[in-house]
């Protein structure tokens, strides 16, 4: 394989493993639900390698999961390994903006701003793979202005799980609320103060933890086995 063919794969693994994420937040691939790669790369009208390289890549962020012989699925993880997962993105999310605060532009609280009124609009609208969007940009932008290369790549470890998962696929989460929370972020940043945004951050993350505490221990009826849908449109 040249070069070119490769990167060209490779970019078109990271669309369909984009188009797939989409799904899984609309609710096309519920948790449980078979993915099947031949179907997908006839909807997607690719060959089948780069959907197989997509489901690699969402499985090593803990969206899917495959087993031999029944292939890959939807991952449904337990609300503990989802409620730890918030408290390592506390710990880290208090350390970007620290990092970040002395060099910290109105022109950067701006940016910031518009994530949030993304979130807003969408959740109004029911987009909710744009508000999902807008919210994976405004946290992973915090990071990203602490300057610390290691703390942003240990972060995008775990973010794309957590968004996926506990503000999306989860039946019952209010997005509004999702949307809402992440507005006393915003204001603490505004103070450039670091011990506040330590403090809503760590306020935001146990907010969030706390409804997806209550909406996990809430009946549900079982995921079913295969998708609604036969695939992403």
């Amino acid at each position: 394989m040249t070069r070119d063919a490769a990167i060209s794969r490779s970019v078109l693994s990271d669309q369909v493993k984009d188009r797939l994420l989409q799904a899984i937040l609309d609710g096309r691939y519920p948790p449980g639900a078979r993915i099947v790669e031949t179907g997908v790369a006839r909807e997607l009208g690719t060959s089948q390698a780069p959907v197989r390289e997509a489901l690699r890549d969402l499985e090593a962020l803990g969206v899917v999961e495959t087993t031999a012989f029944r292939g890959a699925r939807v991952r449904r993880p337990s609300a503990d390994e989802l409620l730890e997962a918030f408290v390592i993105r506390a710990e880290l999310e208090s350390l970007g903006p620290r990092l970040a605060i002395p060099r910290l532009t109105d022109e950067d609280l701006e940016v910031l701003a518009g994530y949030v009124d993304q979130m807003q609009r969408s959740a109004e609208d029911g987009d909710y793979y744009a508000e999902a969007t807008a919210d994976a940009a405004f946290h992973g932008r915090i990071v990203e202005l602490g300057g610390n290369a290691t703390l942003e790549r240990v972060w995008r470890t775990l973010e794309p799980f957590s968004r996926t998962y506990i503000t999306m696929v989860v039946p019952g989460v209010d997005r509004h609320r999702i949307a809402e929370l992440h507005a006393p972020i915003l204001a603490a940043l505004r103070l450039r103060d670091p011990a506040a945004v330590t403090a809503v951050l760590h306020d935001h993350f146990t907010d969030t933890a706390a409804m997806l505490a209550r909406l996990w221990a809430a009946p549900t009826p079982p995921a079913t086995a295969e998708s609604p849908r036969s695939g992403p449109d």
